[in-house]
């Protein structure tokens, strides 16, 4: 129960992070496979699915709600170190890839076409996505609230394939720093019991919340379909995104703080996030 607590704290941090993909953290902590089957047998299979689902999911809103304000500082103060860690985290996943395709041939079209294509999409989106500055206040109408569950929908759906980034996904709509700050406000509400703050923010994050929901359950089920065709193609497309996920995070890194001392801690910090990658991945 608590590996399952911290493994979920662990896809939470993941998907704050724009270019960290919660998939991937999945993947590399031997989550993947298990989460997607509960997901999509979640009615045939409830107890045993709610035994996995809900402390991977009680663990990923704890961290988002916790570390938001830390991570947020961290990238904004420390970005070198802190990215290099993330990039860590990512590349500790690939010696748990490289199992699931052993004894396949990567020269055959069937496998490395996926690769390239998916490697070239997450750096494609890293050179095209731009920062989205500060966040917005929204006012709150029918179609503020069907937008929000769309922005869910498509956030939810990227966080759940392995590689591709959901928060870079919301950075690219502009809705991350946003999303970001009412996660914030909701939580200063709370705690100043400030019901009206409580409800403005509620209008923003339930249908946000409600798109996130449905898009898991949308994409798992795709997946699921995907892996049960074409299962080695699939992990060669994932390898892609996963090789892409540091260049793509490095590409969008602030360098201007950059020294040899900051590029040593750096090292250090990726050996870190590889090293807790390889302790929390496996089955």
């Amino acid at each position: 129960m608590i590996k399952m607590l911290l493994q979920g704290m662990v896809v939470g941090i993941a998907n704050i992070i724009p270019g960290v993909s919660g998939g991937t953290m999945m993947v590399a902590m031997g989550l993947y496979d298990k989460l997607i089957h509960s997901i999509t047998h979640l009615k045939s299979e409830f107890k045993e699915s709610m035994k996995l689902l809900l402390p991977i999911f009680l663990g990923a809103g704890l961290a988002i709600v916790i570390l938001s304000r830390l991570f947020e500082f961290l990238l904004e103060e420390y970005p070198i170190p802190t990215n290099f860690a993330f990039c860590g985290l990512i590349a500790g996943s690939l010696p748990f890839i490289f199992k699931k395709v052993k004894g396949s041939s990567p020269a055959k079209p069937i496998n490395w076409i996926p690769l390239v294509l998916f490697f070239a999409i997450v750096i494609l989106m890293a050179v095209m996505g731009e920062g989205e500055g500060t966040a917005n206040v929204l006012h709150v109408d029918l179609f503020q609230v069907i937008i929000l569950f769309l922005v869910g929908v498509i956030a939810a759906a990227t966080m759940v394939i392995p590689g591709v980034s959901g928060s870079m996904m919301l950075m690219l709509l502009g809705y991350y720093a946003t999303i970001l700050s009412y996660v914030n406000q909701t939580v200063d509400s709370i705690m100043n019991i400030d019901v009206n703050s409580f409800i403005g923010c509620c209008g923003v994050l339930v249908p946000f919340g409600i798109g996130v929901v449905v898009g898991i359950f949308l994409i798992a089920k795709l997946i699921e379909w995907i892996f049960s065709r074409w299962e080695i193609p699939a992990y060669y497309a994932i390898i892609g995104l996963i090789v892409a996920s540091p260049i793509a995070i490095l590409l969008k890194t602030d360098w201007s703080m950059a020294s040899v001392g900051i590029i040593l801690i750096g090292i250090v910090t990726f050996a870190a996030g590889w090293f807790a990658a390889s302790k929390l991945g496996g089955e």
